[in-house]
């Protein structure tokens, strides 16, 4: 199949030195746009913003690589089977304390942002927290300038009542970018079936994804995958599901940070080995996974891009 794929979140090492080549390992006949991380919790608003210029800058000179910043963009460059390009952010961290940073980080490509990354910080709590306060008030300030400038909020790494909140507080769509569901698998970072719900009702879109210890015992196959994606189907409707792949193509590098940054993690992250993920050439044989177990052409389209976009076109700015 030919649909368009929309990968919510996908992450290229965080630095200068990101090989941004890596990306085109997703091309693909009815082309893709990436949601390419930018930033988590220990950067700064300076990290990220030389992060994202560098990505920029080496994109402008790949073939078949482009980045996108209007929604009509993304449909052009996808049409010609090319790979559009945005940024998120997994963390407020790299705000550096101040709304009026976000400005900055959507004009260098940031359309995806999530307030916390496992652990509490100035926005609200994570999915690690072993208290669950939710959002802060700067949070749901956080939430509202989202909205208004154009950036979708993401409930992925969050608790689940920072999630919870999020759907209260946003007024457009609200997303898990990157998120199993733990009525499949009992893992932390993967979210309730009223987490599931609150987003549905909101608009928004669970985006399934292809990381080994969210999916099962560090399980990255394409059946995993799909008995999340199916369950997730059955509880909140065709049109609130989507994927992501969330491949590290810096894994070397993340499995040793765990190792020797256990304060942002957990033994929920170590306990099954070294992390598995889905590589991309694994990963884009989704659609016809689905298809070949009786999916039809259009809910495949739907759950393979068009319910992401769909979110962009009430959100983006």
């Amino acid at each position: 199949m030919n649909a368009m794929l929309w990968d919510q979140h996908t992450c290229l090492e965080v630095s200068i030195s990101a090989d941004v080549q890596e990306l085109a390992r997703y091309t693909r006949p009815g082309g893709a746009l990436l949601s390419v991380n930018v930033g988590y919790s220990p950067h700064s608003l300076t990290d990220t913003l030389r992060t994202a210029a560098h990505f920029t800058a080496q994109i402008s000179g790949i073939p078949g690589l482009e980045r996108a910043t209007r929604l009509e963009d993304v449909d052009r460059i996808v049409a010609g089977g090319h790979l559009a390009i945005v940024f998120d952010l997994e963390d407020a961290g790299p705000l550096d304390g101040s709304l009026e940073n976000l400005t900055l980080l959507h004009d260098a490509g940031v359309r995806t942002l999530a307030p916390t990354y496992n652990f509490a910080n100035k926005a609200g709590h994570g999915c690690l927290d072993p208290v669950d306060m939710g959002l802060t008030a700067w949070g749901r300030d956080l939430v509202s300038e989202l909205n208004e400038i154009g950036i979708v909020p993401d409930g992925s790494h969050g608790s689940i009542r920072t999630g919870l909140d999020l759907c209260e507080v946003s007024s457009r769509p609200i997303i898990y970018s990157h998120s199993c569901m733990r009525a499949v698998w009992d893992h932390p970072r993967n979210i309730t079936d009223e987490q599931a719900r609150a987003c549905a009702d909101t608009g928004g879109v669970v985006g399934i994804t292809g990381v080994g210890i969210f999916l099962g015992p560090n399980t990255p196959t394409l059946e995993a995958m799909i008995a999340h994606i199916e369950y997730a189907v059955e509880l909140v409707g065709i049109e609130h599901v989507g994927v992501s792949s969330d491949y590290s193509f810096d894994h070397a590098d993340f499995l040793i940070e765990i190792q020797n940054t256990p304060e942002r993690f957990d033994e929920s992250y170590t306990r099954w080995g070294p992390i598995e993920w889905m590589p991309p050439e694994r990963f884009l044989g989704l659609a016809d996974a689905l298809q070949n177990r009786g999916w039809q052409r259009d809910d495949i389209t739907a759950v393979l891009g068009g319910n992401f976009r769909r979110v962009a076109g009430a959100s983006w700015a």
